[in-house]
């Protein structure tokens, strides 16, 4: 994009600090979220990684069908409407946050619980910058988007 990101870490690298985070976390000192109905945790965890690869897999396709760049140093050439984006502003960073959470889930641990909102708090912080680089560049357009579309859900 513009000067609005000079500084930004990449969403995808916040991603895999964070969770190289909760790994190690998990590693050194394990705390389960769940003691109980233990089997519960892979149908709902992979819920959450099957719907967290759908959203990323039509984002991306719609952004390229569209010509819009994902790299968020490039600028945006389009303000997209449909498929996830009907829902969500960001629904690559949605999918992050489910891929995150169903990782979590799977694993069995409570340490990426804290974490998940601490990234969730750094991909909220990007959006925002996003959204004043966004309404800069389209501007009635992207403001009528922001008020029939959530940030997140």
């Amino acid at each position: 994009m513009t000067d609005n990101f000079k500084g930004t870490l990449p969403p995808p690298l916040i991603f895999f600090i964070f969770l190289a985070l909760g790994l190690f976390l998990h590693w050194i000192m394990p705390v389960n979220m769940i003691s109980q109905h233990e089997w519960l945790r892979y149908p709902v965890g992979g819920h959450f990684l099957l719907v967290s690869g759908a959203i990323a897999i039509q984002t991306y396709l719609l952004m390229r069908k569209n010509k819009t760049p994902l790299d968020f140093n490039k600028p945006t050439t389009s303000i997209i409407t449909k498929g996830p984006f009907r829902f969500t502003r960001n629904p690559l960073y949605l999918s992050l946050l489910m891929l995150f959470l169903g990782i979590a889930i799977l694993l069995n641990s409570l340490w990426f619980i804290p974490l998940f909102l601490c990234m969730f708090t750094f991909l909220n912080a990007i959006a925002k910058k996003e959204e004043l680089y966004l309404e800069k560049s389209f501007g009635e357009e992207y403001s009528i988007y922001k008020k029939s579309v959530r940030r997140w859900l």
